[in-house]
């Protein structure tokens, strides 16, 4: 038994955040089942390192581009089959935990963060492109975001809501979640294959808040608030999945929307690299982990239930912070922006990288592939 099923025992599942195509057909994504895990997630950082800074897909792209496809359609073509095909990998985990667990992410366009009806579309073409019951679509937290999110799970389609990093955000996002399964009520669609997991953002609130705590000279509160905020989270969480309201949801069949942790690499190299694991263990959740968090969690991690654990500590210490006149609020709204301004820039890189392989590949004079190489770089109100 790995650590990773000793978490399930407890109630987190434990999912990885990385895809490759070397990473999947080595059969590596399928020894990591064997040994607990549970889940994959991927977004445009990743996916803009595997494309270009890999030759695994130097083939497909040659062939697409003798094919005459677009820059973008080069993109999809790649992310689409290495969906399908970790999908596929995880469906016996899908099967086996009756949809509970067995999920592969894939991300909206981050050019339509603040475009409602454009990530509403967006997200319904992937789901029907990538056409996998395991399929999960990641959708931004964002105040457009929100409303999209509520539309699409009342379609039925998975959602991975992304880039939560307030308690406020995490609330918008499980009340869009509760209001989506009430309109599928109506169409007596099986609950029990719908599913969303509210990805909320870890440890860069550490990043912002300690550099901050280290200009006041406080050492105290460093490497807690993060933790702290996580844990809030959870304390509503339990509150938002329970009641009459929701109870009737789940007498037909309805999932709770499991909270993610997300950015749990410890990028402080002063803290325990499996910081951001160890302390969010609980029911009801999940753990996404980049592959060296995992090894370390893996290694040396230390598994017990303490997602919940010293409420009134945590409240404790999200009060010195605003005595100290750190507004969290304004912290975790800053990250938001910078979240996806960063998941846009890495499209924009992921699209640039693209382009430089056809030009290599087309000796630097197929300019009717270039023409359509900056289809999402334009920005479309996203930044």
């Amino acid at each position: 038994m790995t650590k990773m099923h000793e978490a399930a025992a407890i109630g987190q599942s434990i999912w990885l955040d990385f895809i490759r195509r070397s990473f999947l057909d080595s059969g590596e994504l399928k020894d990591l089942l064997a040994k607990g895990l549970r889940g994959v997630t991927s977004n445009p950082s990743i996916f803009q390192k595997a494309i270009t800074d890999s030759s695994d897909y130097d083939a497909t792209v040659e062939r697409l581009v003798g094919e005459g496809r677009t820059v973008n359609d080069i993109y999809e073509a790649i992310a689409i089959q290495d969906i399908r095909w970790a999908c596929d990998i995880l469906r016996p985990v899908y099967s086996g935990t009756e949809g509970l667990d067995g999920y592969v992410s894939l991300e909206v366009n981050p050019k339509l963060a603040y475009d409602t009806e454009g990530t509403v579309m967006e997200a319904r073409r992937l789901s029907s492109m990538v056409d996998r019951a395991n399929v999960m679509i990641k959708v931004p937290a964002t105040p457009q975001g929100i409303p999209a999110i509520e539309t699409l799970i009342g379609e039925g389609i998975n959602i991975n809501v992304t880039l939560i990093f307030s308690l406020q955000q995490y609330e918008d996002s499980a009340i869009a979640y509760i209001h989506g399964l009430e309109k599928l009520a109506a169409t007596h669609v099986d609950f029990s294959r719908v599913a969303s997991v509210a990805s909320f953002f870890v440890s860069r609130v550490d990043g912002k808040v300690d550099a901050r705590l280290s200009e006041l000279g406080n050492t105290d509160l460093q490497g807690r608030i993060a933790i702290a905020n996580a844990k809030i989270a959870y304390h509503r969480f339990s509150e938002l999945f329970s009641g009459s309201r929701w109870e009737k949801l789940a007498a037909q069949g309805a999932r709770v929307q499991r909270p993610l942790w997300g950015s749990t690499s410890a990028k402080n190299p002063a803290y325990p690299d499996t910081l951001y694991v160890d302390t969010l263990i609980g029911p009801h959740t999940v753990n996404t982990v980049p592959p060296a968090t995992l090894d370390a969690f893996l290694d040396h991690g230390s598994v017990a239930r303490t997602v919940d654990t010293d409420l009134a500590g945590v409240r404790r210490q999200l009060a010195q912070l605003a005595d100290l006149g750190i507004v969290l609020d304004e912290i975790t709204a800053e990250l938001m922006t910078e979240g996806v301004d960063a998941f846009a820039d890495s499209f924009d890189d992921l699209m640039s990288g693209i382009v430089q392989k056809v030009d290599a590949i087309a000796g630097g004079n197929d300019n009717r592939i270039r023409e359509r190489a900056d289809f999402f770089s334009v920005p479309s109100g996203a930044r």
